[in-house]
């Protein structure tokens, strides 16, 4: 289950601000090597794993096979690139779903007697007849389960 984004703002208040700062750096300590310094609740840094473990760690990391060392690394090309594959997939989706949402629009205002039909190319003309004959077809569909359902 995911979690909310964490909102990054001075807190105030100084008891929620150290309980803040107990949580995260707890929650931090739980997913990475992580030298933590507090300039306002303690002069010592906080360390984990403690040296001997960190040192185990990464013996054991180091004798995993090349392949499963690499897995999950990523330089920051690599993480760019999966970035912005990964918006330019998102965006493409978000400019599909807005394209078939202004088809909708154009046939309901066709629909209720504005001439907006003539302003189209013919590209957009076949998408609104696509778009139309899939609406029949979702019809039709719901009306043979409906009288289905109705005669059982």
């Amino acid at each position: 289950m995911s979690r909310k984004k964490i909102k990054l703002a001075y807190i105030t208040n100084d008891s929620a601000r150290k309980t803040t700062y107990k949580k995260r750096s707890k929650g931090l300590v739980k997913k990475a090597f992580a030298i933590i310094n507090s300039p306002d609740f303690g002069s010592q840094a906080e360390v984990w794993p403690s040296l001997e473990d960190a040192r185990r760690l990464l013996s054991e990391f180091k004798q995993l096979p090349l392949s499963k060392q690499n897995n999950k690394m990523l330089n920051q090309e690599s993480f760019l690139e999966q970035s912005l594959a990964k918006d330019t997939q998102q965006l493409w989706k978000l400019q599909e779903e807005n394209y078939r949402k202004e088809l909708n629009k154009v046939m309901f205002e066709s629909l209720s007697g504005n001439g907006i039909l003539q302003s189209l190319n013919t590209m957009d003309l076949n998408e609104v007849g696509r778009l139309v004959k899939q609406i029949l077809t979702d019809i039709d569909d719901r009306i043979r389960v409906l009288t289905k359902a109705s005669r059982s």
